[in-house]
């Protein structure tokens, strides 16, 4: 096989692989969650979250996905609220 022909044949998986391992889509995301009611079972499920935030005992838990992200409100050991939005447009 030409080595230009094996070049473009590695730069091709490499571009597969490199898709493969995006982000999730938000959708993807909600079912992994869907039957979850406590913050240990939603981190063994869907890892550390990109952003969290606290005020007193609430957290929000927020992961970032392919086509926007989804956000979890925990208060105490309880994951009590689900959203999931677009990214913020740029102004």
């Amino acid at each position: 096989m030409p080595a230009k022909r094996m070049g473009a044949l590695v730069c091709g998986l490499a571009l597969v692989g490199l898709v493969a391992c995006g982000r999730p889509t938000k959708e993807e995301i909600v079912s992994k969650a869907r039957d979850i009611g406590k913050r240990a079972e939603l981190e063994r499920v869907l890892g550390k979250p990109d952003e969290l935030t606290k005020l007193g005992p609430v957290e929000t838990w927020r992961y970032k996905a392919s086509n926007g992200e989804v956000i979890f409100l925990i208060v105490g050991d309880d994951v009590t609220l689900q959203a999931a939005g677009s990214p913020d447009k740029p102004k």
